[in-house]
């Protein structure tokens, strides 16, 4: 008789080495920017769900400086290999975030490696361990002005030329100042000494050395809110008014805070859950009043016409790309072509709402001309009733003007001296 045996108890595994599942949400915040087209945000949820705190953080910041170095970072690797690893080759995308941690983060080479070579098990272990070795010895460094994805530089070369790319790279090559927006203009001096900066339009700051935002004065008293000053541009367009307002894609609120502020009668529509959390979060904190809707502005409609307009569109959002580099990786002309038909549908309904005399503006945080200027273009031959307004130079912040057609583009060549601008079209529309 065989002697009795315990059932097998539930299997457990060994936990993973002390860094590594931060590395590996990295590797799957990439993948998702790279082979699925997520936004890293989006994606950082998912991606981060077995790590907390700072480490979450730090995948963040891996999968970031990865993406703003990858044309660089593949060329390190493509240099030290015979044979060119395939693009969304396991091996290639451990080397990425092993040499950007080395190279750019200031993780000690032995740890960037060490936390990096469990996840290749099964895999060519010795290859990752031998061509970033050898790239260690040879002292690499990475260019001091990264290298725009090849498609990007092409593409944006020829609509607005080479000097406008070389600016697009030596903006990514360093962090943004922060841009604050307050919600009483006429308190910018007295912030301005408060906090520092520089102000370059009337309620605003940017400042370059500052504590975290939280900690900051004036923030949760909600003084002021964190909004880009190219983004600060739709909403200054329409100026005061005491009359009713949308603000269609409004979240998570800037805009609507700024209209508010202006005294519009402000109602705010936008149709994430998640999204409208927010704005009501910063409406709150700022003790500004607007009336927030959850709807598709596709299906939604205004019991009457509004006095004013503000369209935020959605887009391929290209224009942010110094605070947000995976949009140089994931947006392809098809996603731009299917972003610009949405707004050409958002802009010919909304302009439906506008009242006899009323004004629209129409944004996109954009650098593609098929989501602004061609956008524009095709908007006034399919509505005679609307021309372009021509904008209050007063209204727009230091440095920057309207172009010949009346719009305004802003660009990453534009105040240069200054911490530069997120690119941006907005255009100021009365129906006549």
């Amino acid at each position: 008789m065989k002697p009795r045996t315990k059932p097998a108890g539930p299997q457990t595994h060994a936990p993973e080495p002390l860094g590594v599942p931060t590395r590996r949400a990295a590797i799957k915040l990439l993948d998702a920017v790279l082979r699925r087209g997520e936004s890293l945000e989006a994606a950082l949820p998912a991606a981060t769900r077995m790590v907390h705190g700072p480490d979450r953080g730090l995948a963040h910041a891996i999968a970031a400086e990865t993406l703003r170095r990858l044309p660089d970072l593949d060329a390190a690797i493509d240099g030290a290999t015979e044979r060119a690893l395939p693009d969304d080759a396991k091996a290639r995308t451990a080397l990425r975030i092993a040499l950007v941690q080395a190279l750019v983060l200031g993780t000690p080479p032995h740890a960037a490696i060490s936390t990096v070579l469990p996840l290749v098990d099964g895999g060519p272990r010795k290859l990752v361990h031998g061509v970033f070795g050898t790239l260690m010895r040879a002292n690499i460094l990475l260019p001091e002005i990264p290298a725009l994805p090849p498609l990007v530089e092409a593409r944006w070369e020829t609509a607005w030329g080479e000097a406008m790319v070389e600016a697009a790279a030596e903006a990514i090559a360093a962090p943004p100042p922060l841009d604050i927006t307050l919600a009483d203009p006429g308190s910018t001096e007295e912030w301005r000494v408060r906090l520092g900066g520089e102000s370059l339009a009337p309620g605003h700051l940017r400042l370059v050395d500052h504590d975290p935002v939280p900690d900051m004065a004036g923030y949760t008293d909600g003084a002021w809110w964190v909004q880009d000053l190219a983004a600060t541009i739709p909403a200054r367009m329409l100026g005061r008014g005491d009359g009713v307002a949308l603000d269609l894609c409004a979240a998570p609120g800037g805009k609507t805070m700024q209209l508010a502020a202006a005294g519009w009668q402000t109602v705010a529509i936008d149709s994430s859950q998640g999204r409208i959390k927010r704005l009501r979060e910063n409406l709150f904190r700022t003790r500004l009043k607007a009336e927030v809707v959850r709807a598709d502005v596709l299906l939604w409609s205004p019991e009457e016409p509004a006095d004013a307009i503000l369209i935020d569109a959605p887009c391929s959002a290209t224009g942010i790309f110094r605070r947000h580099p995976d949009v140089l990786h994931r947006v392809r002309p098809s996603v731009v072509a299917e972003l610009a038909e949405l707004q050409t549908r958002i802009l010919n309904r909304a302009a439906d709402w506008v009242k006899p005399g009323g004004t629209m503006v129409f944004a996109t945080c954009s650098l593609e001309p098929d989501e602004g200027e061609r956008q524009l273009e095709r908007f006034l031959v399919a509505r005679r009733d609307f021309a372009v307004e021509p904008v209050d130079p007063a209204s727009l912040p230091t440095g920057v003007a309207a172009a010949e057609g009346g719009y305004v583009r802003t660009l990453p060549t534009m105040l240069a001296d200054k911490g530069r601008l997120d690119g941006f079209f907005a255009v100021k529309l009365r129906r006549t």
